[in-house]
């Protein structure tokens, strides 16, 4: 084990290597001069859309408003607690400041993965919406390039087992336990009935849950932040001028902080970036495709807003909140990190927002990536596959409550970066559709 262990760590190294992490910023970069862009000065153009998509009577599954909601509910996750700690823990504060860069390329790539989606979707035996990576290569770039559409299934199908279910079930098991000492084993069969329950309905249930679930977590989250950073108002500036200068230079070793390179802040702030808000790995796509909607445009610049509130708005909560309070020099990492900051500013009750922050996020994240696992499964052997799939899904989320999950964090974070790889070069390679198709829709809107 030892040995696979190791050789899986070394791919990992290359697939999230320099190259990756250049491809990633560079197709959104890309796309983003190609549409002018768009994605930043129609942000409130976006938002007037999300607030129509409420109700929708047009082809598709669910509403505009829930197919963000839903793909919000997977993206929303131990990332923007956990993620952005680790990030700061070992790139210094100047993480942020490349999180922040990935964050607005990554609106284009999300804009165009949705358009992508909505343009090339099928309807399946059952009458459902489906799309996404894997349909608009198949639909958009067809012949030699089908390959790369049952190569990202597989991939997407796999890596959901593991950084969307065990790996999150794990951390809610891992989060109650520290706060509330309950058995992990008994959080891990509570959450399984409650996520059978909700798979029980399909995508029209997942979205009515995340549509309820995810604007409530947001919001307190956001806001038990914002006490956070008002009491701390007058550190803010400095925090953001910390941000920016170690973005560029080296910050020394302080406290029981080991000190970082500028290439670590870029490093780690970029990798949990994407691994927050998702831009590019192909995954978001997937539930917009459901949407009801006419327009795939309409509905990429609704998509576009999911990595504005993941990254833009969420994850700087919890980076400023670490950063303002000095927290971010203490030597810890990850998920404890952030509770530490909260802890210090809010003492007493700091550490339960971040424990009840992580287990609802971590929640709804089990969800949303079941819809996707559910829809790479069902590309590869059809409908009459949903069924075992839900089952071995909800078998799942107990084992990894209780399991050791290292290892299965590393494989899953691997197929992470395979999945990225064809998704990005479809985006590459269909950016003239989106292109043309941005165009002749604001051309009407001028």
């Amino acid at each position: 084990m030892e040995t696979i262990s190791g050789l899986i760590g070394q791919l990992n190294a290359i697939v999230w290597g320099p190259a990756m992490l250049l491809l990633i910023l560079g197709t959104g970069l890309y796309l983003m001069l190609g549409l002018r862009a768009m994605p930043l000065h129609r942000i409130g153009y976006g938002f007037r859309m999300l607030w129509r998509g409420r109700k929708s009577d047009a082809e598709g599954d669910i509403t505009p408003f829930n197919a963000l909601m839903t793909s919000l509910s997977a993206t929303v996750g131990t990332g923007n607690i956990a993620g952005v700690a680790t990030a700061i823990a070992l790139g210094g504060p100047g993480a942020m400041f490349w999180m922040w860069c990935t964050a607005l390329v990554g609106m284009a790539t999300k804009y165009a993965e949705a358009v992508l989606a909505v343009r090339y979707r099928e309807t399946d035996e059952q009458g459902n919406h489906i799309g996404g990576p894997m349909f608009y290569i198949k639909n958009g770039l067809k012949g030699h390039w089908a390959w790369l559409g049952t190569a990202f299934a597989i991939f997407g199908a796999l890596a959901g087992f593991g950084i969307g279910n065990t790996v999150q079930a794990n951390s809610v098991a891992d989060a109650l336990q520290s706060t509330f000492a309950i058995a992990p084993l008994a959080t891990g069969i509570v959450m399984a009935v409650l996520v059978a329950l909700v798979l029980i309905g399909g995508i029209r249930r997942i979205a009515t849950v995340a549509g309820k679930l995810v604007p409530f977590m947001a919001i307190s989250y956001i806001l038990a932040g914002l006490v956070v950073l008002a009491l701390n108002l007058g550190a803010i500036p400095e925090a953001v001028a910390l941000i920016v200068k170690h973005a560029f230079t080296p910050v020394a070793a302080t406290g029981g902080f080991a000190g970082a390179a500028v290439w670590a802040a870029i490093r780690f702030g970029v990798a949990r970036g994407i691994f927050s808000n998702e831009a590019g790995l192909g995954s978001a796509p997937i539930a917009h495709a459901a949407a009801k909607t006419d327009s795939p445009v309409r509905q990429g610049t609704i998509a576009m807003l999911g990595t504005f509130i993941d990254t833009l708005v969420l994850c700087s909560i919890t980076g400023l909140v670490i950063v303002v309070t000095g927290a971010w020099s203490s030597g810890e990492t990850g998920a404890t990190l952030s509770s530490t900051a909260f802890e210090l500013a809010l003492p007493g009750v700091g550490g339960y927002v971040v424990s009840l922050g992580l287990v609802l996020f971590a929640f709804t994240t089990l969800l949303g990536w079941s819809f996707y696992g559910e829809k790479c499964v069902e590309y590869l052997f059809g409908v009459r596959s949903i069924v075992p799939f839900r089952v071995l899904w909800i078998i799942a989320v107990p084992i990894g409550a209780t399991a050791e999950l290292d290892f299965i964090w590393l494989v899953a974070d691997t197929l992470n970066a395979l999945m990225a790889l064809p998704n990005l070069l479809a985006l590459l390679l269909l950016s003239p559709v989106v292109f043309k198709l941005t165009r002749d829709y604001f051309a009407d809107k001028a």
